[in-house]
C-alpha cells in the first residue's frame, strides 16, 4: 500500500524521467551554448527560432503546463508567459507572413504597371507618328520607351515609397539628392557607352544608335537603383554584394537588373549571322534582348520570390 501511494504521488508530480513536464524544463532550463541561443541538458543546441517551435509545439500537446519561465540567450532574450505565450509568438510570425506578402502584392502590381508602359511605348505613338514602328523607327521607340519607363518608375516609387524614411529632409536636401541622380544616370549612360565601343560597336559611325543603346540600358538598370536605393554607391554594392540584400524590394532589383544585362548581352549573337533580318542591324538586336531580358525579369522576380518567401530571410526582420 506504502508503494502505491508513493507512485501516485510521483506520477501527480509529474517527477517520473518521461514526463513531458519534466523534458520541457530541461529544455527551458539550458545553459547558454557558445554559438547560438540554448543547451539543453541533453546537450541539443537550441537556436531561438527552433527553441520558440519546439516550446509552441509542447505547449500544445500538454496545456496544463503551466509554469513561467525567463529566457535568455546572447543575441536577444525570448520572454514567454504561462497563459498566451505561444498565441504571442504565433501572432508576430502571422503579422511577418502577412507583411511579407502584402510587399510581394506590391511589388507585382509595381512591375506589371512598368510592363504596361513598355506596352504603351510600342502602340501609342502609331497614333500620332506617322510610320512608326519598333524596327523601322528604333531610335524614335528608344526614346519614348526610356522616357515612359522612367516616369513610371519615379512615380511607382514615390508613391509606393518601399524605403521610406521617418527623418524629414529639406528642400535643398531633395534638390541635390535630384542633381546626385542625374549625374548618376549620365555616368551610367557614358560607362555603357564605353563598354559597347570596347566590345566591338562602331565608334564614330553609329555613336548615336549607341549611346540609345547606353541609355536604354540604364534606364532599365539604373534608374530602378536611383529609385530605391538613391545616390548610394555603397548601397548599390552591397545589395549586389552575397548576402546583401535586406528586402524584397532589393531582392527583386537584383533579378530585374541582372536579367536586362544577360538580354542585352544575348542580343548580340545574332549581329554576325548572315541571315539578312532586318532586327540584326546594330543596335537593334541588343535592345531588343536588353527590353525581353527587363521584362522577364520583372515576371520572374515576384513569382520566384513568392515561391521562396519561407526561405528568404533578411537582416532588417
Amino acid at each position: 500500500m506504502q508503494g502505491l501511494r508513493t507512485r501516485a504521488r510521483s506520477d501527480r508530480g509529474g517527477r517520473g524521467p518521461g514526463h513531458p513536464r519534466r523534458h520541457l524544463t530541461g529544455v527551458l532550463l539550458g545553459s547558454p551554448g557558445p554559438n547560438t541561443g540554448l543547451v539543453s541538458q541533453e546537450g541539443q543546441h537550441w537556436t531561438n527560432s527552433s527553441f520558440v517551435h519546439s516550446f509552441i509545439q509542447s505547449f500544445s500537446k500538454h496545456p496544463t503546463l503551466g509554469t513561467t519561465h525567463c529566457l535568455r540567450s546572447r543575441s536577444a532574450s525570448v520572454s514567454c508567459d504561462s497563459e498566451g505565450g505561444p498565441e504571442k509568438y504565433l501572432k508576430i510570425a502571422t503579422q511577418e507572413n502577412t507583411m511579407k506578402d502584402t510587399d510581394i502584392k506590391r511589388l507585382l502590381y509595381v512591375h506589371l504597371l512598368c510592363i504596361f508602359s513598355i506596352i504603351l511605348s510600342i502602340f501609342i505613338p502609331s497614333f500620332f507618328l506617322e510610320n512608326f514602328s519598333v524596327l523601322e523607327t528604333h531610335l524614335t521607340w528608344l526614346c519614348i520607351c526610356s522616357v515612359s519607363v522612367t516616369a513610371v518608375n519615379l512615380v511607382l516609387y514615390l508613391v509606393v515609397k518601399p524605403n521610406a524614411s521617418s527623418k524629414r529632409s529639406s528642400l535643398s536636401y531633395k534638390v541635390t539628392r535630384f542633381l546626385k541622380c542625374c549625374i548618376y544616370f549620365l555616368m551610367s549612360c557614358f560607362s555603357f557607352h564605353v563598354i559597347f565601343v570596347l566590345y566591338g560597336a562602331p565608334l564614330i559611325e553609329l555613336a548615336l544608335e549607341t549611346f540609345l543603346l547606353a541609355v536604354t540600358l540604364s534606364t532599365f538598370t539604373t534608374v530602378p537603383c536611383l529609385c530605391l536605393l538613391g545616390p548610394n554607391f555603397k548601397a548599390w554594392l552591397r545589395v549586389f554584394s552575397r548576402n546583401g540584400v535586406t528586402s524584397i524590394w532589393e531582392n527583386s532589383l537584383q533579378i530585374t537588373t541582372v536579367s536586362s544585362f544577360v538580354g542585352t548581352w544575348l542580343g548580340a549573337f545574332p549581329i554576325p549571322l548572315d541571315w539578312g533580318r532586318p532586327w540584326q542591324e546594330w543596335p537593334i538586336s541588343c535592345t531588343l534582348g536588353a527590353t525581353f531580358g527587363y521584362v522577364a525579369g520583372l515576371v520572374t522576380s515576384p513569382l520566384w520570390i513568392y515561391w521562396n518567401r519561407k526561405k528568404l530571410t533578411y537582416k532588417n526582420n
